[in-house]
């Protein structure tokens, strides 16, 4: 198994005696699996075998299975005349005719009515139902068959994307690491400027207070903690992406994961590079996860 997108189309078709059979699928995003089937009368029997047959394939999506079946041949329909209903509209139409000038009916009109002409198809044993029923699910089978490899073209092309987002999301973390920004030298010139500007003011300062505030402010911009969470997640994410199951619910939790360490790298920075760098890491991110709601 390779990962899969949730959306695809697929389309299959067959013959049972004289039915042509043809089924249309078509896939698209979901939380789960919905299986929607539009059945034509008399093959309700069928229902549950197939809804079975696309649980059994698929872990997610809504997908909505349409069966068409039609009869290829009229040598088993017999043809019949309602002539109780043809003899009303005959004498309806020569009463019209008399009372109001209407031009006389003809016999191709009459019987072209709604109910005149009935065709009766022949009616299957069970044999032959069952026959019937086993060939529906075969041609179901077929498009199954190909809905899926619809859904891993569409997954591996999703997947290229996405690991070209998750190079992008690592150059961007390894970005901000190198950021000059964050040298100590860097943090120590401005906190000198902020605390020379503070003097120049002229107020009274706790040096004390004034150097426990330094070192809290220093500690509060460290991003170190969020530089090594966005590298796990890349490995992580990397991981998956190599699988061969269903990932589409562990990169949408860690997508989030990623937006949350690029909220707080943003919030933690106090330069002007650096929140930059999160702001674009948010767009990245953002456009990651767009795609992971695609996969199943």
């Amino acid at each position: 198994m390779t990962i899969e997108s949730m959306t695809g189309f697929a389309r299959a078709s067959g013959q049972a005696g004289e039915d042509r059979i043809v089924w249309e699928l078509k896939s698209v995003n979901g939380k789960g699996l919905d299986a929607r089937l539009r059945l034509p009368p008399g093959f309700e029997s069928i229902e549950q075998p197939a809804r079975q047959a696309l649980q059994k394939t698929f872990q997610r999506g809504n997908i909505y299975a349409n069966l068409t079946v039609a009869r290829v041949s009229s040598a088993s329909t017999a043809v019949t005349v309602n002539e109780t209903l043809l003899v009303e509209l005959a004498t309806l139409a020569q009463r019209l005719e008399q009372d109001f000038g209407i031009a006389p009916a003809r016999a191709d009109g009459l019987l072209a009515l709604r109910g005149v002409i009935e065709l009766q198809e022949s009616i299957l044993d069970d044999d032959a139902r069952a026959g019937r029923d086993a060939a529906v699910l075969s041609v179901l089978g077929e498009a199954l068959a190909g809905l899926t490899e619809a859904r891993r073209e569409e997954g591996q092309a999703l997947k290229a994307i996405m690991l070209d987002q998750i190079d992008r999301i690592e150059s961007l973390t390894e970005r901000a690491a190198a950021d000059p920004s964050r040298d100590p030298a860097a943090i120590r010139a401005r906190l000198a400027d902020q605390v020379r500007l503070l003097l120049e003011t002229g107020a009274p300062l706790d040096e004390a207070r004034l150097n426990a505030e330094a070192a809290y402010l220093a500690t509060k911009a460290d991003i170190r903690e969020e530089i090594d969470r966005l590298r796990t997640h890349i490995a992580s994410a990397r991981t998956l992406l190599a699988g061969t199951s269903a990932v589409g619910r562990r990169l949408d939790f860690l997508s989030q994961e990623f937006n949350r360490e690029s909220n707080t790298l943003c919030s933690k920075s106090n330069a002007a590079s650096i929140t930059a760098i999160g702001l674009e890491l948010k767009a990245v991110i953002d456009q990651f996860r767009e795609q992971v709601q695609n996969l199943e």
